[in-house]
């Protein structure tokens, strides 16, 4: 009797058993099946915000219709491969699937006030894996450089890839449009502005201008009157006297023996700080000279007192700052990765600039404050002011 009491008990618990696997099987299976699904491209359009926006954009990208006929969907790109990163990838679409319900960007207008934001989010996300996803399918040890048709830009890849460069430091705009990355510094300009409007100055008090501003010799009727020159935007001023709207301030700078007419910011270093007109060439007040030993070329630290309106100034030298960064970044970042500006000697940043000026899309203003900011930070101006003083 026990021995059958004991091999019922057996087949019993080997029955809840199978029973178990079985049921895990079909667990495990349904819930792949189901989680699988959840990475179809039609899937994907029916619960994010996308079908009217970035979908339209991924149907017109190579990603999309190729000669190969090798389609990648949006899982590829943006849900990773193994298990773990996929389920911290799917929580995560979760608050993606709440702001669809409350219609957070439900509008063409919506969407693109936030896609900026929406866009540095996904870049940093990429960065942060190494472009895991993308070298799901692109493989650095793959490639043959050979066959790819521009030589310089064979070479380059390799090249970023040896500085331990990664794919979305370059490709970022591969499946979807580029978002408009200039709100940013604009909106940090605007700022600047609005707070300019309110600004007292007084005497003594070191002013930074937030852009090219005219100077008089002696005060002006009003800002039609001819200038004597032009303070480039974020030169340093320090207050004088003020009459009214009208602020009589004391600026320096270091003059090239030869090329008198310009102030720069830092003695053998071509950062703009001030453009001389005649007039005000022989009101300079010369202080000492060096020579600079690399080139012979005598400097002389210089200062000139003049007039300026009291607008478009600063005591927030740091905010100032603040814009050239994210201008740096919103006009140097998006087609390749944004080099410190520490990597150049601030002459050198002014040949850069030029070889990529026609990929940026700034006015001549906005080009010569990123110029100015890229100087001012480079290599060896690190830790100095906008007077290039220690």
């Amino acid at each position: 009797m026990r021995e059958l009491l004991r091999r019922k008990s057996f087949w019993a618990t080997t029955g809840v058993a199978a029973a178990g696997v079985v049921a895990g099987i079909i667990f495990w299976g349904g819930f792949n099946t189901a989680m699988e699904a959840t990475n179809e491209l039609g899937f994907c359009i029916s619960c994010h915000e996308m079908r009217d926006t970035v979908y339209q954009e991924y149907k017109t990208s190579i990603h999309y219709k190729n000669p190969v006929g090798v389609r990648a969907v949006c899982a590829d790109c943006h849900v990773p491969k193994d298990w773990t990163h996929k389920i911290i990838r799917k929580v995560q679409a979760s608050n993606e699937l709440w702001h669809k319900i409350i219609g957070t960007i439900d509008t063409p207008e919506k969407f693109q006030a936030q896609r900026a934001a929406l866009a540095k989010d996904v870049w940093k996300t990429m960065k942060d894996s190494d472009s895991r996803e993308c070298r799901n399918c692109h493989s650095y040890e793959a490639m043959d450089f050979t066959h790819q048709k521009n030589a310089d830009d064979a070479k380059r890849m390799k090249e970023g890839l040896e500085a331990g460069q990664t794919c979305i430091d370059c490709h970022k705009g591969i499946a979807h449009k580029l978002p408009d990355m200039t709100s940013g510094f604009k909106s940090i300009f605007a700022d600047l502005e609005d707070a300019a409007k309110t600004l007292n100055p007084s005497k003594g008090q070191t002013l930074y201008t937030v852009k090219t501003k005219s100077f008089w010799l002696g005060k002006p009727k009003d800002e039609s009157d001819a200038a004597d020159g032009k303070l480039i935007a974020a030169t340093p001023v320090e207050i004088v006297d003020r009459d009214g709207a009208w602020l009589e301030v004391k600026f320096t700078g270091w003059q090239q023996e030869g090329a008198e007419r310009m102030f720069y910011a830092a003695q053998g270093k071509r950062i703009f700080a001030a453009a001389l007109g005649p007039d005000a060439i022989d009101k300079v007040v010369a202080g000492k000279s060096v020579t600079d030993p690399d080139t012979d070329q005598k400097w002389t630290e210089s200062s000139l007192i003049a007039w300026i309106a009291n607008s478009d100034l600063t005591p927030d030298l740091a905010k100032l700052w603040d814009y050239g960064g994210e201008m740096y970044n919103a006009s140097c970042a998006l087609c390749h990765t944004l080099p410190p500006t520490g990597n150049y000697l601030a002459n050198q940043w002014t040949g850069n600039l030029n070889s990529m000026k026609r990929n940026v899309s700034l006015d001549d203003e906005q080009y010569r404050f990123l110029q100015k900011y890229v100087q001012m930070h480079a290599q060896d101006m690190s830790g100095k002011d906008a007077g290039g003083k220690p």
